[in-house]
C-alpha cells in the first residue's frame, strides 16, 4: 500500500527536526493504523566521529530517535491532518517524545546503512500517540524495537 507523494512531501516538510538531527528520508506507506518510513545513515553523521573512532556505530539513542521521528512525529502529523488540522495549525506544534518502553536492540547500524522503520498505532488519545515501532535492515532483519509515546504541544506551552 503506497501513499500519495504530495502527502508524503507535505508531512516531511512539517517534521520539525532538521539536519543534523533529522533521521527520516522517506515515507513508503501510511494509513490511520500504521506508517513505514526509511532513513540512510550517512557516512558523515556528526556522532560517528566519537562513537567510536575508527569503528563507527550508530548510538542506541539515535536509533530510538530515528524510530520516534517516523513512528511518532511523522505518523502523528498524518493523524492530525486526518483530524482536520491545517498545516498552519500543525506548524504551531512541536512533538515532545514522552516515553519509550520495552526497547530492545538486536544489532548495530553502521555508516551507509539504510533502515526501514515501521510504526503501528496502539492509541491516539488526548494528544498522546503511542506506537509499537520496529527498525529493520533492508533484508528484514530486526535491529531494534520498542513502544514509543509522544505528544504534540503548542509552541507557546513550552516553558
Amino acid at each position: 500500500m503506497g501513499v500519495d507523494a504530495n502527502m508524503v512531501q507535505n508531512i516531511l516538510s512539517l517534521v520539525p527536526q532538521q539536519r543534523p538531527f533529522r533521521f527520516i528520508d522517506d515515507i513508503l506507506e501510511m494509513d490511520e493504523g500504521h506508517i513505514v518510513g526509511t532513513y540512510r545513515f550517512r557516512d558523515d553523521e556528526y556522532f560517528y566521529k566519537g562513537h567510536f573512532p575508527g569503528q563507527p556505530v550508530t548510538p542506541g539513542v539515535i536509533l530510538i530517535e530515528t524510530m520516534a521521528q517516523t513512528g511518532v512525529v511523522a505518523f502523528g502529523l498524518y493523524l492530525l491532518m486526518k483530524q482536520g488540522l491545517s498545516n498552519e495549525q500543525i506548524k504551531q506544534l512541536v512533538t515532545l517524545f514522552a516515553m519509550v518502553d520495552d526497547c530492545e536492540f538486536n544489532g548495530i547500524v553502521s555508516p551507509g546503512e539504510r533502515v526501514i522503520i515501521k510504526g503501528e498505532k496502539v492509541y491516539l488519545r488526548r494528544g498522546n500517540l503511542k506506537t509499537k515501532t520496529i527498525m529493520e535492515r533492508e533484508n528484514g532483519e530486526t535491529v531494534c524495537y520498542g513502544v514509543l509515546t509522544g505528544r504534540g504541544v503548542e509552541l507557546n506551552e513550552k516553558k
